[in-house]
């Protein structure tokens, strides 16, 4: 093997490596061709396995001749790869071409109900002021329901909570008190829970009065609680939910609270009342195994549908139940 005849391969290897890669149309059979040219097995390694048979002098004459082939070979194939990978890239973009000037799809998207959106609101507040929510069932006994609560079967104070009561003497929940209940049946004071849900009860139904609404009703029973630590928390949420306007607490009655009140608040020049509250009647504390010597509570709840009319100024509390997307879609 004499060393013209090495270099001559050579050079008909570079000639032949340069025609291949220009014609090459992708990547892959881009990476074939170096790995067939430059590889540990490819064609420049099999000419210079003959480099054995030249003497010292002569060797590193072909080693020179063949880096040469070889930068050359690797310059070919990254200069297409770089055109390659450009035609790519701009076929991409042409495949993905947006025309802005077209009319845009849109899809309607889901709104939270008011009902549920008031709730939401409600409930971040109290949870603000260090409140747990707590659920339980629509479908309560009697005991829970009344009796828990200060309400024996014969109080006169059933008569103003009529409800749905089923063949197996259970009924439908009148208010979510009964979460109370069970959630101080479980809990050791202090404790700080607020109860929403949906109630029932036997209302005509007009304007402002419907069989099945809502309530958030709120519990705090601790050592040493006070009326005005009561009127403190309900100040605050009326003050984060309606703003600072003038609200009032005028004497009421409950079963299950003792001292009780109506609280009104100035909406709009006029007096709404808005919620009812009052101090834990001893008889509840006892009920679930508290001493009323030692703890006192409070207790407060209103209807979500009364703030939401309220809020949003609606005329009807039927509307928020007629799923009429025309009514809906305002909020």
């Amino acid at each position: 093997m004499q060393i013209s005849d090495i270099k001559t391969q050579l050079e008909e290897l570079r000639q032949a490596a340069t025609e291949a890669i220009a014609i090459a149309e992708s990547l892959d059979k881009l990476e074939d061709l170096r790995i067939s040219y430059l590889g540990k097995k490819g064609q420049v390694s099999k000419i210079l396995g003959a480099m054995g048979k030249l003497s010292p002098e002569e060797r590193p004459k072909v080693g020179a001749i063949a880096n040469e082939v070889k930068q050359a070979i690797q310059t070919n194939l990254e200069e297409q790869r770089s055109s390659l990978q450009a035609a790519e890239i701009a076929a991409q973009l042409q495949a993905e071409t947006l025309d802005v000037s077209m009319p845009g799809v849109k899809r309607s998207q889901g709104k939270i109900h008011p009902l549920n959106g008031l709730i939401d609101r409600a409930l971040d507040i109290f949870v603000g002021l260090g409140y747990t929510i707590s659920t339980g069932p629509e479908m309560e006994s009697d005991y829970y329901n009344f009796e828990a609560l200060n309400t024996p079967p014969d109080h006169p104070a059933r008569d103003m909570q009529d409800t749905f009561y089923l063949p197996d003497g259970n009924l439908m929940r009148t208010h979510t008190s009964s979460v109370q209940i069970r959630y101080m049946e479980k809990n050791e004071p202090p404790i700080r829970v607020v109860a929403p849900g949906r109630v029932y009860r036997r209302d005509t139904v007009d304007a402002t009065h419907a069989a099945v609404f809502h309530q958030l009703e709120l519990l705090a029973v601790d050592e040493g609680l006070r009326f005005s630590d009561l009127k403190g928390t309900i100040k605050e949420f009326l003050r984060q939910m309606f703003g600072d306007l003038p609200i009032r607490f005028r004497a009421s009655y409950f079963p299950f609270t003792e001292p009780s009140a109506e609280v009104d608040l100035q909406w709009n020049g006029k007096w709404l009342e808005v919620l009812g509250c009052g101090m834990v009647d001893p008889n509840v504390l006892q009920a679930v195994g508290y001493d009323p010597e030692k703890y006192t509570g409070f207790a407060a709840g209103f209807g979500v549908e009364r703030f939401a009319m309220v809020l949003h100024q609606i005329d009807d509390i039927r509307r928020v139940y007629a799923s009429d997307l025309r009514f809906l879609q305002q909020f």
